[in-house]
């Protein structure tokens, strides 16, 4: 995607020295103006990183001005997956020349998204597993749960337990096969919370990001002892 099509907002430091990389994707018929909140919040804590928050890739067709990364007319169990596999490249033409451009490395790069952009991103990590060093996954799913777990990248699912609309059985069931699968992945479920970014998930969406050691540095380590 050259970088004269990008639709959507950026937040970038006032150093105009880019040390980290945050693309945020928003949920089905919205728009990246959702999502500035969290992407504040997220500057807060890393004032050094460049913020991206691009507008679905297609319109909204059900109707109004917002957009979508797929469509969800239709949309099965069964027909879930190969719609997200489609959506998935212009996605990675987006992060790789966003990388290019503020020359930030991939392991420096987090993809963040709520609801389907939550569902992309997800399967972003399972498509180009290393192209993103992390993924923030608010109230999301995978397509289809994964039958091989990144290696490079370090998912958090964050979610709500009174989710209505993405049941938190899809987290649980998620971590649950990460872990299967020796996955990096981490889970924190807030009560009383529903389909929403929740300032309890944020707060530990940052938390994680500032702790979390991933999985394959611990694996590093131990080798080299």
């Amino acid at each position: 995607m050259a970088e004269q099509i990008f639709r959507g907002i950026e937040l970038l430091p006032e150093t105009k020295v880019v040390n980290q990389l945050f693309i945020l994707l928003h949920g089905v018929g919205g728009r990246s103006a959702d999502l500035v909140p969290l992407a504040n919040k997220l500057r807060d804590a890393f004032p050094s990183a460049a913020f991206l928050l691009p507008d679905g890739t297609h319109p909204f067709d059900g109707g109004g001005n917002g957009r979508q990364w797929f469509s969800i007319n239709g949309v099965t169990e069964e027909n879930r997956a190969s719609r997200v596999a489609e959506a998935i490249p212009a996605l990675h033409t987006l992060v790789r020349h966003a990388q290019d451009r503020f020359k930030v490395l991939q392991s420096d790069t987090a993809l963040v998204g709520f609801s389907q952009g939550a569902i992309m991103a997800l399967e972003f990590s399972v498509i180009h597993d290393g192209n993103a060093g992390r993924v923030l996954a608010f109230s999301g799913r995978f397509a289809k749960l994964p039958e091989k777990a990144p290696e490079l990248t370090t998912l958090h699912l964050l979610h709500g337990e009174d989710d209505r609309v993405i049941p938190v059985q899809h987290a649980y069931a998620a971590y649950e096969r990460l872990m299967h699968l020796q996955g990096d992945a981490t889970l924190d479920i807030a009560s009383s919370v529903g389909h929403e970014i929740h300032a309890a998930l944020t707060d530990r969406a940052i938390h994680r990001l500032q702790t979390c050691i991933p999985l394959r540095s611990w694996k590093h380590a131990l080798n080299g002892a």
